[in-house]
């Protein structure tokens, strides 16, 4: 098994799938090997920004309700511009400890699994279907899973849609049943060109800019000292909704008046919150605010918000047969499917279809994005047995695969 599981993984990291990229070699190779194994498999394939974008649906099992979903997403973040890296970022390397490639932990690691573990798998004894649904464009906006979830009946034909997911990502085999989503929007600030040496001709949006940073960055106080004391028992670290101010970009030259500014900002809301709340008052406060460029004062500033992107958040129930299968598979670290998770995934589309999801994978969150990104070995070549274990109890008949 392991050597197949390398197989796979060395396969799956030569793939460059970094999202502005296509990932339909990638979604290709995937299919092929399931089908291969006896899944019946259908691909949703879009267009996205000018690059072929591919959703992979497997599905083994009875066409009966209560079926299990095993996701995870193909593509991965950027790594050609990324300082630190020491190997070769696509070819898959394992040294004594740890194994090595862009998206080891994040989260080609375990999409090899589901791969190995399809494999293995008896599908003769599976009761209830087991759906493997691998996503495009998870790591810009979950944009993959968008577009899958309105059609993800549809694809799988007679197989009644599962109300249950397991997503794979990188949390040390710890389960959490809850995450933030994110929101992002640009903040834009409108200038008067104008020669340096008389500021007052002119309108400098840079200037206008900082005042606008300053105003968002008093909100952002607020919210960490307004944070509700029910959100700390699952994101201790963070209990409130935190701002990101992530790129300024403005002016052209040290002697010209900047007549425009651009700032982008992302903010990660509470699951159980409106997402857009904070998105809506940030426009209330610049539109209120006195954001004049101090140069010239007689001007009235002219700042626009721009729509939002939203990636949902998610809460899932406690307590439900999956969190009991991966505590059984796993021990304590997955017991009850406690926590939240401080990033987002695909769970919050997903429950948009009426699917609820256990975030839990091999891989570390402390790997995923950075250079040299790695999984530990134990992890990575015990992750098969795992994902055989959680089917055996939710899908197999009485005995075991």
């Amino acid at each position: 098994m392991p050597s197949y599981l390398h197989d796979v993984a060395r396969r799956l990291i030569a793939f460059d799938t970094v999202s502005a990229a296509s990932n339909a070699a990638a979604a290709a190779y995937l299919a092929d090997e399931l089908a291969r194994h006896g899944f019946r498999v259908t691909c949703q394939e879009y267009e996205s920004d000018g690059a072929t974008k591919v959703n992979v649906v497997a599905t083994a099992g009875p066409p009966v309700d209560g079926g299990l979903i095993v996701s995870g997403h193909i593509d991965v973040v950027p790594f050609a511009e990324q300082a630190g890296w020491t190997r070769d970022p696509l070819a898959f390397a394992v040294d004594d400890a740890r194994a090595y490639g862009r998206g080891a932990s994040d989260m080609k690691g375990f999409l090899a699994q589901c791969v190995a573990a399809a494999a293995a798998i008896d599908r003769a004894r599976l009761a209830r279907p087991l759906v493997f649904v691998f996503t495009a464009d998870e790591e810009i906006g979950c944009g993959g899973a968008r577009r899958l979830v309105p059609e993800l009946a549809a694809l799988l034909g007679d197989v009644p849609l599962p109300t249950a997911a397991w997503i794979g990502e990188p949390t040390g085999w710890r389960a959490y049943h809850t995450h933030k989503g994110v929101v992002a929007f640009t903040v834009t600030a409108h200038g008067i060109a104008g020669h340096s040496s008389l500021p007052e001709r002119g309108q400098n949006a840079i200037a206008v800019m900082a005042r606008a940073i300053a105003a968002i960055g008093a909100y952002q106080a607020e919210l960490r000292a307004a944070a509700p004391r029910a959100s700390a028992a699952d994101f201790p670290e963070c209990p409130y909704t935190p701002l990101n101010l992530g790129a300024v970009r403005g002016g052209s030259a040290d002697n010209m008046i900047a007549d425009r500014c651009t700032l982008t900002v992302s903010y990660r809301p509470l699951p159980d919150e409106d997402p857009l709340t904070v998105h809506r008052e940030i426009a209330r406060r610049l539109a209120a605010a006195d954001l004049r460029d101090p140069g010239s004062p007689a001007v009235a500033a002219r700042v626009d918000v721009g729509a939002a992107a939203v990636v949902a958040g998610m809460r899932s129930p406690r307590g439900t047969p999956l969190a009991a299968a991966l505590a059984a598979a796993l021990g304590a670290r997955a017991a009850g499917g406690a926590g939240g998770a401080p990033f987002a995934t695909d769970g919050g589309e997903l429950a948009r279809g009426g699917i609820a999801s256990l975030v839990c994978g091999p891989g570390e969150l402390e790997q995923a994005h950075q250079p040299d990104e790695s999984i530990a070995r134990v992890a990575f070549e015990g992750g098969v047995e795992v994902i055989r274990r959680v089917v055996d109890r939710l899908c197999a008949l009485e005995r075991g695969l």
